[in-house]
């Protein structure tokens, strides 16, 4: 028995390792809400520019379109005061950068050969499968920095991960800080320095929470590994004297 249960950590820690790096994977099927296979809806709006508090920093927020987005999560990052970039500008009411997918980039089976990655303020590409590539469409992929001062939104964005179907209803805008301004793109095609949408958050919803088999894994392991370290520990101490 005691050989069982040492066989027992060993594995499902290696198990954990494995699968906590994977944890991020796209999902490899996925079912897809209608919504996400349509562009983002945009129209101009008439609303007047209004004040945002966060953080003990007022902020102006200049609306220019109503934005409403389905998409797919591909890769993110948080931005609670830990990025020095921020801290500078006195930036806090960006709260996340969230890179999405939709239309036939959502529903491609080469998806999962293409690796996103979030730096400070872009989504970065990248694949070496020509075919993978070849069938994605940039102008279907957005870097999103989302805004908000209201803290149940807040709570809903800090529960994102990768592969979830999101909805973000808002306006897009430019807003201004202590440290600067900060615009917004307006098309969905331009690429570079200042190619990211800034969203002021009406409404975020997470519409279909992906189902991740490396995620599942990864409880499912850890589990396993307190149950065997607990059984390992709870045994009888037994001397051997001669």
């Amino acid at each position: 028995m005691r050989t069982v249960t040492n066989v027992i950590v060993v594995l499902s820690f290696f198990w954990l390792l494995v699968s906590f790096w994977n944890r991020n994977d796209i999902p490899g099927s996925t079912d897809y809400v209608a919504a996400i296979a349509n562009e983002p809806r945009q129209a101009r709006t008439g609303r007047p520019s209004f004040k945002a508090s966060w953080d003990d920093v007022d902020y102006l927020v200049e609306p220019e379109y109503d934005y409403d987005l389905v998409g797919m999560v591909v890769s993110y990052r948080h931005h609670d005061n830990n990025s020095r970039m921020h801290r500078l500008a006195d930036d806090h009411l960006n709260m996340l950068d969230v890179c999405v997918v939709w239309g036939n980039n959502a529903g491609s089976a080469q998806l999962g050969e293409i690796d996103f990655w979030n730096g400070i303020f872009t989504c970065n590409v990248k694949t070496r499968n020509q075919e993978a590539w070849d069938s994605f469409d940039m102008n279907q992929l957005s870097n999103n920095h989302l805004l908000s001062d209201d803290e149940d939104i807040r709570r809903r964005v800090r529960k994102v991960k990768i592969g979830d179907q999101i909805r973000v209803q808002g306006v897009l805008a430019a807003y201004q800080s202590p440290g600067g301004r900060r615009g917004t793109s307006t098309t969905r095609t331009d690429t570079g320095d200042g190619a990211c949408e800034t969203i002021y958050v009406d409404r975020f919803e997470i519409v279909r929470p992906a189902t991740s088999p490396w995620r599942i894994s990864m409880y499912a392991s850890l589990a396993i590994l307190v149950a065997g370290l607990l059984r390992f520990f709870s045994r009888p101490f037994k001397s051997h004297l001669n």
